[in-house]
């Protein structure tokens, strides 16, 4: 990479801006998870095991949308760079208009094929008779998640990040009260639990939409569908469709491979996953500020500030990574009792958290690449590099499936101790993927070829 000028205080502040209300509102999905975990896991073993699998699932068919917000902000953020507040405006309405054709298409197809999906991942009858329950009542809220995608990413290229962190709250809030009442109060169990997170995704997702309809009406931005603008917004989040299909395939072969270990390891692999996943999102935060400053940089055309940013920003990210590192080695004994109670689970829990923190920095690095490749538009790289790391990935997390017996009998321990070493070696194996996905991106950033500047639409 060329060397940047020095930062300004400016910069400083402007990502803090950003990264701070972003982060805060980004954790919110994983502690969704979080409590979901910690309230169904007090249910059983194969409860949590079940959330596991259709968790999973849920976040695929969400999360495989993802350029419904990483894409919006690009644009939009470019949009304002170069000036037009209303051509960035009716650009995130294409987008909400693609997110609720997406999503419904999507509810229908995951609720009626919950069953078989479920039954991929290997898990035991009992696990899987629960993954199924709350995989197709969760599906109802598919079309809102994927609208908080949408109207999430139009603010954030607006340079708004405070107002998703207000909805997030809310969300949030509501889904602690709503799963406690639904799954202890009513007695209704894992189905409680989806129930209340149906119900605070959709209260998410028509806060943001107000909000977009108040920005267009102040615009004189029409909010009727146009099909040839959606059109062309799915055809250009293309490039970060196939990354992030990539991805979630990475992450599901990861689960495939838990849940063939069994009920306990998998269990221990959902919650150090749900934990992985909130360090990720408060990571990501980073990687938002950048989407948003770098889109806003190329839009105006100014290559000087977005080499800058993009060094602030990756220095930010790798010390944010050592910090969270060294909290979760702190509490790697003690996060897995809220989890549950099961002894076994508790020490696989253990034994994962000490890879997931030691990892964190190289975490930093890559989410905080990751948001300037995606700010700076340049998804087919993205995709690319995604597809040739899964491949890659492949080899290594297939060679745990296969020492998975071994690492599981008596003569590696056994019990408690082959629980620990199955999930350490599914961690290993993921921090490589992680590493790959690193070298990649460092050679990519080190280039001129990403920098290209004006408005996209």
């Amino acid at each position: 990479m060329h060397a940047p000028p020095e930062e300004t205080p400016s910069q400083h502040r402007e990502i803090l801006r950003l990264a701070l209300p972003a982060f805060l509102a980004l954790v919110a999905e994983p502690l969704f998870l979080l409590t979901d975990s910690a309230i169904v896991g007090h249910l059983g073993t194969p409860q949590l095991a079940g959330l596991g699998v259709a968790s999973a699932m849920l976040l695929t068919a969400a999360n495989i949308f993802v350029f419904l917000a990483y894409g919006t902000t690009s644009v939009v953020a470019r949009q304002l760079g170069a000036g037009n507040r209303g051509g960035a405006i009716a650009a995130g309405v294409d987008g909400a208009w693609l997110a609720v054709g997406l999503g419904a298409v999507t509810a229908v197809v995951v609720a009626a094929l919950a069953a078989p999906i479920c039954r991929l991942f290997g898990a035991s009858p009992e696990a899987l008779d629960h993954a199924v329950t709350y995989l197709r009542i969760s599906a109802i809220s598919i079309p809102a998640m994927l609208v908080v995608l949408a109207t999430t990413g139009v603010l954030r290229g607006l340079q708004d990040t405070k107002t998703p962190l207000v909805a997030s709250a809310l969300g949030f809030t509501s889904n602690i009260a709503l799963n406690l009442l639904f799954v202890y109060g009513f007695g209704w169990g894992i189905a409680g639990s989806a129930i209340g997170t149906v119900i605070a995704q959709s209260g998410m997702a028509i806060a943001l939409v107000v909000v977009l309809m108040r920005e267009a009406g102040r615009h004189r931005v029409t909010l009727r569908a146009h099909p040839g603008r959606i059109l062309g917004a799915a055809r250009t989040g293309i490039p970060l469709l196939v990354r992030t299909l990539a991805l979630r395939a990475i992450l599901l072969v990861t689960t495939w491979v838990a849940a063939g270990l069994g009920d306990v390891p998998l269990a221990a692999y959902q919650v150090s996953a749900t934990i992985w996943s909130f360090l990720v999102f408060a990571l990501d935060a980073i990687a938002i500020a950048a989407q948003a400053l770098t889109g806003k940089a190329l839009g105006a055309g100014d290559l000087v500030r977005t080499r800058s940013a993009t060094t602030l920003m990756v220095r930010w990210g790798v010390l944010s990574g050592f910090v969270l590192g060294i909290v979760v080695l702190l509490l790697h004994t003690t996060l897995p009792r809220l989890f549950t109670s099961d002894p076994a689970v508790q020490a696989g829990i253990t034994a994962a958290l000490i890879v997931v923190a030691l990892s964190q920095p190289l975490s930093g690095y890559v989410f905080v690449i990751d948001g300037v490749l995606i700010g700076a538009g340049d998804g087919r790289w993205l995709a690319r590099a995604m597809v040739a790391t899964f491949v890659a990935y492949l080899p290594l997390i297939l060679g745990v499936h296969l020492m998975g017996d071994w690492l599981l009998s008596d003569s590696a321990g056994g019990g408690t101790r082959g629980t620990s070493n199955a999930v350490t070696w599914l961690w290993l194996a993921f921090t490589a993927f992680m590493a790959i996905r690193g070298v990649l991106m460092w050679a990519r950033v080190r280039t001129d070829r990403w920098m290209v500047t004006g408005a996209i639409r």
